[in-house]
């Protein structure tokens, strides 16, 4: 990652592990996280700082964020947390649950302004223009005004996806996309479809909004079970009738509402409730990490009380 030549750089892991402290201590900017390594014994020792190193300047996060993007190095940490997971008999391979959340982007509503030149044909029904279609944000144009909920307000976010298994609750897989209710189905596909080149998987849990068309052959192709809610009013169920009599069923929609605890982490203890970033591949990188730092610390309290 780094060039042979010049001064030497900061080295790579322990960018990672300082950020990875961040997520796991709650620390809400960098600044403050370079401040506490001056000082934190504990900090130094897991970072691989001695006592008399000097610690590096908040914006080297800003100047290396590149070289690390380019590296992959959050997903590849991310892949290494599952498969010790999957060493310590913690995961499940056949019982999964997919779920989206929205990241509320680093831009205001003041800066989602109308497009000088928007296109002709927009990406609703039958090319109906929409508002994503004419406006965007001037200072993430990648950020869309959306809600997932009619109680909720209209904000200027992100949507990020995640694949759990229903054993232990741990994360599997992650990504990042604009926020759409297409995307968010799409998205998952995706993301099953990377897991069932290891092992095919039994079932998928979901809520109400992945009871489309899309999804649902997706997962037949598949040969997949969408554990998925009917919708109880003016539509047309896609699953036999007869699925949500089974207890399997029953059980991973219990299991299902697990996913919401990662999200609760995610958002809460790792301050990914808003992004301090723009775009979405470092918002990608930032979430693969955050569930990264959530495994860690579910089988910490896992294998402590194994």
């Amino acid at each position: 990652m780094y060039s042979r030549i010049g001064r030497p750089s900061i080295p790579p892991e322990q960018m990672l592990r300082a950020l990875l402290l961040q997520m796991l201590y709650t620390v809400r900017s960098e600044r403050m996280l370079v401040e506490q390594m001056e000082y934190n014994l504990l900090f130094r020792w897991f970072v691989g700082l001695r006592m008399n190193d000097r610690v590096w300047s908040a914006t080297s996060f800003t100047k290396n964020r590149k070289r690390l993007l380019s590296g992959d190095v959050a997903r590849r940490f991310f892949t290494a947390v599952v498969t010790s997971a999957r060493r310590l008999r913690l995961l499940s391979d056949e019982y999964f649950t997919v779920d989206g959340t929205l990241i509320e982007a680093w831009a205001s509503e003041k800066s989602y302004k109308e497009k000088p030149d928007p296109p002709k044909r927009g990406s609703g029904p039958n090319g109906k223009l929409q508002k994503c279609d004419t406006h965007e944000s001037k200072t993430d144009p990648e950020a869309r005004l959306y809600r997932k909920g009619m109680k909720t307000g209209l904000r200027l976010s992100h949507m990020a996806h995640a694949v759990s298994e229903n054993q232990n609750g741990l994360i599997v897989a992650t990504e990042v996309t604009v926020c759409s209710p297409r995307e968010e189905r799409l998205a998952a596909i995706r993301m099953i479809r990377s897991l069932s080149k290891r092992r095919q998987p039994v079932s998928i849990a979901a809520d109400k909004s992945y009871h489309e068309h899309d999804f649902v052959d997706a997962m037949r192709e598949m040969d997949i079970a969408a554990h998925v809610p009917r919708y109880r009013k003016n539509r047309s169920c896609l699953l036999d009738p007869a699925l949500y009599e089974q207890p399997e069923y029953v059980t991973s929609q219990k299991r299902r509402k697990w996913i919401e605890r990662c999200f609760n982490w995610i958002k809460n203890t790792a301050h990914l409730r808003k992004t301090r970033h723009k775009g979405l591949r470092k918002l990608d990188w930032n979430f693969a990490l955050a569930a990264a730092a959530y495994n860690l610390v579910r089988i910490a309290n896992l294998t402590a009380t194994a």
